[in-house]
């Protein structure tokens, strides 16, 4: 049985989960009308805690080779993180601002959630497939079987069939009864 490589596809933090696959965000298992920039925000902090994540960085990332209001943007996106979070700039609990600086994840992030995936060979469908081949093969073979015999009755050379063995009648004598 072969797995996967684990994934990180859950993270939690205080009564909070964020499903990076799905992009979902859910307190207390409810999930939140959260998405667009702000959660690409948030899952750029969750990647790195405790670390400082540039404005510089996030614009790269987020808005690599767009002419846009960085500043109104990031304000904007932090400002609806924090709103989700029933989170604070003069007292943080998860997302801290360092002026000019950037954004740094402070909350204390739970042991991610790794999903292993045992992935099992589908015996099932190798089996179809090499009936499916062997099948293939069986039509083609029959195809060309056909072919080969309807090209070679309309192609073989027209024999005369073979006369039957006359015997001639000479026309000069009549049987009898016919002199008259």
């Amino acid at each position: 049985m072969a797995e996967t490589e684990p994934q990180v596809r859950l993270l939690r933090f205080g009564n909070f989960e964020v499903d990076l696959r799905s992009g979902e965000l859910r307190k207390a298992g409810v999930k939140l009308k959260f998405g667009g920039q702000p959660l690409q925000v948030l899952s750029i902090l969750l990647e790195r805690p405790g670390e400082v994540v540039t404005r510089e960085e996030l614009q790269k990332r987020l808005w690599p080779d767009t002419f846009v209001d960085v500043d109104h943007n990031l304000n904007t996106a932090i400002n609806k993180i924090r709103e989700a979070l029933g989170d604070s700039a003069e007292s943080p609990r998860f997302v801290e601002t360092l002026p000019r600086r950037g954004y740094r994840f402070v909350g204390e992030l739970e042991t991610p959630v790794r999903s292993v995936v045992p992935v099992e060979p589908d015996r099932g469908w190798r089996l179809r497939r090499a009936w499916l081949k062997i099948a293939a093969g069986v039509i083609a073979v029959l195809v060309f079987a056909v072919g080969a015999l309807a090209v070679y009755r309309w192609h073989r050379p027209q024999r005369p069939h073979e006369q039957a063995a006359l015997t001639g009648i000479p026309f000069t004598a009549f049987p009898e009864g016919y002199d008259k």
